[in-house]
Order: structure tokens, then sequence, then C-alpha cells
């Protein structure tokens, strides 16, 4: 029989051999991607507009229509999602219709991107008539982030003390003010946890903008949300895949998933900023 203490050294041994794993794999992609990127990236890559048919040139529309893409499904996803989630962490009456309610949420969490883009293009490309645009595009990876913008809010606003909610309503506040001053504001930092997550599945995504918003080469910048535009998760399928595959794209496509990388890293580290200072208001008030 082990002894107590020898359980948890294996226990935590495990752990850390876990975290080494994972961390020598995010590392090695990392390392990956910097090393061929890094040799392509200069001003006129970052600045120019793509010639030759994306053998020479820039990325600039590519870069903007990818940030266009992530702020409007950001602009759909989160009041919508954080809405949702107040509904039913404060209003919604506990029962089955609430239990079918999560349980379909938590489904279309796992449901393929693929799918989502089918949809997007069947409903927003063709019935709205919204065309290949960055409304259509937006619009899909909205719908495709709402889940985990639930779901992350639900769980923030959960977390907050139900003293806290007594003690307002105590006072006299309404239900809707409670909400509003008191479990909103503590429920902010895991709510931008969601936002982080999101973002980072939005930007990497390549099925959706497929069929509703993406182009492999737009010379220009999008002039208004009807454009089609360049992206840089399918720029980059686009120059890695059979048909297209050439020498001078290679290198390209490198640089391209290098700054999508920091792109999605840059978002991500303001989201990140936000949520501390919320945090440390939060204990600030909470101390007071």
């Amino acid at each position: 029989m082990f002894s107590r203490e020898l359980k948890q050294k294996i226990g935590k041994a495990i752990l850390v051999l876990c975290v080494v794993i994972v961390g020598f794999f995010l590392f090695s992609i990392i390392f990956f991607i910097l090393e061929r990127g890094l040799k392509v990236i200069s001003w006129e890559f970052l600045t120019a507009k793509p010639k030759s048919a994306m053998t020479a040139g820039g990325i600039m529309p590519a870069i903007v229509g990818t940030f266009y893409l992530i702020i409007g499904s950001i602009i759909i996803c989160l009041p919508l999602g954080v809405m949702a989630a107040i509904y039913i962490s404060e209003y919604a009456r506990k029962g089955k219709m609430l239990v079918i309610v999560r349980m379909g949420i938590n489904n279309l969490a796992g449901v393929p991107s693929v799918v989502f883009g089918l949809f997007g293009m069947a409903i927003f490309v063709k019935y709205f008539g919204f065309g290949i645009s960055i409304l259509s595009g937006s619009l899909t990876l909205g719908i495709l982030a709402l889940p985990l913008i639930i779901s992350t809010s639900e769980e923030a606003l959960r977390n907050v003390p139900i003293s806290y909610r007594e003690a307002s309503l105590a006072l006299g506040a309404t239900q809707w003010q409670t909400i509003s001053q008191i479990v909103l504001p503590h429920a902010l930092p895991g709510i931008f946890t969601g936002l982080i997550l999101a973002v980072g599945r939005v930007a990497g995504e390549t099925a959706p903008i497929l069929f509703t918003a993406a182009a492999f080469y737009v010379s220009r910048m999008p002039a208004s949300i009807r454009d089609e535009v360049q992206a840089l998760p399918f720029l980059i399928y686009a120059l890695m895949s059979e048909g297209t595959h050439s020498e001078k794209q290679v290198p390209i496509a490198y640089g391209a998933a290098l700054v999508l990388l920091v792109l999605v890293l840059g978002i991500s580290l303001i989201a990140i900023i936000l949520r501390l200072y919320l945090r440390k208001r939060r204990q600030q008030w909470t101390m007071k």
C-alpha cells in the first residue's frame, strides 16, 4: 500500500509532467511560426497590398479584414451573450425548460464550424441578401462565439455571492438595479475571460468565413460592411492548399500566420489588462 504522502508526490509529478508536455508543444508551435514567419516580415509586407496573385507584395488587406471580422463578431456576440446569460442566471425559472436551454447552448458550442458556415451562407448571404461580405461573416462568427460567451458569462454571474444580491434588495433596490449596479460589475472579469476565449476562436476560424466573407485575392481595402475581404486564416489556407501552392507563396503563408498570432495575442492582451483592472477595482470596492 502506498502511503498518502507518496500518492501526493506521484500525483503532483504527473501534473507537473502534463504542464511540461503542454508547454513543450505550445512553445514548439510558437518557435516554428516565428522561425519561418520572421524571414518575410517587413514594413512593406505589413503595409503593402498583394501583387501577382499573392506571390508578391503585402498582406495589409488581410490584416484589416481579419480585424473587421473580429470586431464585428464581438459587437454582435458580446451584448447578446451577456443579456442571455443575465436572463438565464437571474430571471429564468428553474425547471425542465431551463435544463433544455442550457443543454442546447452546450451542444451548440460543440457544433463544427463548417456547419455555422453553411448556416451563414444560407441565411445571411442568400436569404437576407447580404452577399459575401463583412456583415455576413461577422454575423456568422458572432453566432459561432455566442454559446461560449453565454456559458462563461452565466458562470461569472453565478459566482457573485448571493449575499450581494440580498443586501441590495434589502436596501430597496429593484432586481434590475441590483443586477446592473452590483452583480454585473463583479462578474465583468469573468465575462472578459470568456471574451478572450471567443476572440481566440473567432480569429482562427476558416470554414465560416470561407462561405460568408473571405476572398483569396482582394487588392483593395473594404469600403463598407457589404464588401468581401481578405482574411488571414483563409489566406493561409489558400496559400498552403493544393492548387495554389508555390515556393513564393509558402513564406507569405508563414508570415501571415505570425501576424495572425500577434493580432490575436494583442487583442487578448488588451482584454486581459481590462480584466485585471476591473478585478482590482472590484477588490478595492469590496474592501470599502
